[in-house]
């Protein structure tokens, strides 16, 4: 009976596992599509592009560039954030 409920505390083990794993996986993929659209997004404003009704071109263009260093500015955090743990 013992050694049952050793087996079963093992899976349970590699099942938790395999879910923070996979959890880890995903948000790796949801934060990097992240980056890529605001890229996309701020590059686009950047270019004239992507404009905002009954916005100067001036203030999008600014917008866009503000997008754009602050995602960089965030990509360059997490990778310190990764490697000071």
């Amino acid at each position: 009976m013992a050694k049952r409920k050793r087996v079963v505390a093992k899976s349970k083990g590699v099942v938790a596992e395999s879910e923070r794993l996979l959890s880890s996986v995903w948000g790796l993929i949801v934060w990097l599509v992240g980056i890529l659209v605001s890229l996309a997004v701020g590059s686009g404003m950047t270019a004239g592009i992507l404009t905002v009704m009954y916005v100067p071109d001036v203030v999008t263009m600014a917008a866009g560039w503000i997008v754009v260093i602050l995602t960089i500015l965030g990509v360059v955090l997490k990778i310190i954030d990764l490697f000071t743990e």
